[in-house]
């Protein structure tokens, strides 16, 4: 299930606000300008599974949102416990960055922790399987996929070179919760 904890960025141990409401998540991120959707995971997808199966499987969402969003290229992140990279992954991902373009992620399978840097709070975000987000350009943020983790996300870009990170250099990310 789904969950948005919001803490003042000075403060990782007591949540101002903390649900598992979809729609007061959505409303709480839609006033920070971030894109929460539920989309429905009706194909079963798993680690694993070759990327183009899970881009055919959810074709229609993907040109829904690429046509209204401009997106110009999508792809996979497939993470499983076993993956010889996961600690080293785990590790560049936790460090707070930002992307020039949105960071937009759909999540077909697993779950992984979106933590945002928005002014003087942290808006920390478990996304699970159906779960969308739409990260503006330019957030601080970081993400944790814990250390056994499991998920296959789509991602999509505007820039077709995909996923490219700008590290603020602030160790933020390391006063507030780990998704473990």
């Amino acid at each position: 299930m789904s969950r948005l904890r919001i803490f003042s960025e000075t403060d990782g141990a007591s949540p101002l606000l903390a649900t598992d409401a979809h729609a007061e998540i959505v409303r709480e991120l839609a006033a920070a300008g971030v894109r929460f959707e539920r989309w429905q995971t009706s194909k079963p997808i798993t680690p694993g599974a070759s990327p183009d199966a899970v881009i055919a499987a959810y074709r229609g969402d993907i040109d829904r949102l690429m046509a209204e969003e401009g997106y110009r290229a999508a792809d996979v992140v497939s993470l499983h416990a076993n993956h010889p990279d996961k600690e080293a992954l785990r590790r560049k991902f936790l460090e707070e960055h930002t992307h020039a373009e949105d960071e937009v992620r759909f999540f077909v399978a697993g779950s992984g922790l979106f933590s945002l840097h928005l002014g003087d709070r942290v808006y920390e975000i478990l996304c699970t399987q159906g779960d969308l987000i739409g990260v503006p350009g330019g957030t601080r943020h970081w993400f944790d996929m814990g250390p056994a983790p499991h998920f296959v996300a789509i991602r999509l870009f505007t820039n077709p070179a995909g996923w490219v990170a700008n590290f603020t250099g602030d160790p933020i990310a390391a006063r507030f919760p780990r998704y473990e």
